[in-house]
């Protein structure tokens, strides 16, 4: 086996060492911007990263982790940190799944703006249950900061998909 070959079981150092950047860069952004990364009002712009699988099944990995540590830092506790990084895995894999025969990068892209907004019901769920905050209205809220957080993180995962083969 040559050392960008993989299979399901395991993982060459070059692909754990990609998936150990993208998780400290998710954990990083995440933290470094916390003030808007957490709450009823969120752009977490580290979400950008949820484009990544759409590249390389490696980043599903990677993205779940980096959710899963950033949320240990989290107002909610343990609960974002397992309810959060499992809804981010599950929107990955649907994601993956619903994307998997378009042909065009940038509708790959658009679908997965939307879905991740729409899955934000589970962000507002956790708050709704553990502050009895207003379900509807805190989910319109934290959907749009999470269209917003995919669209520009959008933009900036194109142009980098333009210049390096993410693929790879």
């Amino acid at each position: 086996m040559n050392n960008q070959e993989t299979t399901t079981s395991r993982w060459t150092t070059s692909d754990t060492a990609k998936m150990a950047v993208v998780t400290g860069l998710y954990v990083t952004l995440t933290l470094v911007l916390s003030v808007i990364s957490f709450g009823a009002i969120q752009i977490r712009l580290a979400e950008m990263f949820n484009y990544l699988p759409l590249f390389h099944k490696r980043y599903l990995v990677a993205v779940t982790l980096g959710v899963a540590i950033a949320n240990l830092a989290s107002p909610l506790g343990m609960i974002d940190v397992i309810f959060g990084s499992t809804a981010t895995l599950a929107v990955l894999l649907f994601n993956q799944f619903i994307t998997r025969k378009m042909k065009r990068l940038k509708n790959k892209m658009v679908v997965t703006a939307i879905t991740f907004a729409f899955s934000m019901f589970t962000v507002a769920g956790q708050l709704t249950f553990l502050y009895q905050v207003p379900f509807w209205s805190n989910w319109l809220v934290i959907g749009l900061g999470e269209l917003l957080s995919m669209v520009v993180g959008g933009m900036l995962i194109y142009g980098v998909s333009r210049r390096i083969d993410l693929t790879k």
